[in-house]
C-alpha cells in the first residue's frame, strides 16, 4: 500500500492533483487539498505519482507502506 501524505499550509489549491486522480484528491472550501483515500494500492501509483509531480508546490508526497 502506499501512504499519501499532504501539508495543508504549504497547498495553494492550483488543483493539479485532482486533474491526475479525481478519485483520491479534491480541494475543500478553502482550495485546500483534501486526501480522498489516504492509503492507495500499489496499482495506482502511476496516477498518485503524476499528482505528486505536477504539485507546484510540493504539498503532497508519498509514502511506501
Amino acid at each position: 500500500m502506499i501512504k499519501i501524505r499532504k501539508d495543508i499550509e504549504t497547498c495553494e489549491g492550483y488543483a493539479n492533483c485532482v486533474v491526475a486522480a479525481s478519485d483520491v484528491y479534491d480541494l475543500d472550501d478553502d482550495g485546500k487539498v483534501v486526501i480522498l483515500r489516504p492509503t492507495v494500492d500499489e496499482s495506482e501509483r502511476d496516477k498518485v505519482d503524476e499528482a505528486v509531480r505536477s504539485c507546484p508546490t510540493a504539498a503532497i508526497w508519498l509514502e511506501d507502506d
